[in-house]
């Protein structure tokens, strides 16, 4: 059944979306300031990281429409042959 399968991706996608988010929220909490007189902190990688909390942010919401969209389509087809 093609919902099963619309169900099975939007939770793969969500779960890989999250890693991506708990990856990307270690990789800015493990940026340090050495020196508080200087600005130590590696701005790109600390920049790659915020985009990158903020895509996966996308992609989680995307995916949990995919889910709510087939479980809609779910309970529609068990009300009709009902």
């Amino acid at each position: 059944m093609q919902v099963n399968s619309a169900l099975q991706t939007g939770l793969q996608g969500f779960q890989e979306a999250q890693s991506r988010i708990n990856q990307a929220a270690q990789d800015i909490s493990s940026q340090t300031v050495t020196d508080s007189t200087q600005d130590s902190i590696d701005t790109n990688d600390l920049t790659t990281s915020l985009v990158e909390l903020k895509v996966a942010e996308h992609d989680a919401k995307a995916n949990i429409k995919v889910i709510q969209t087939a479980s809609d389509v779910l309970g529609s087809l068990l009300d009709i042959s009902v």
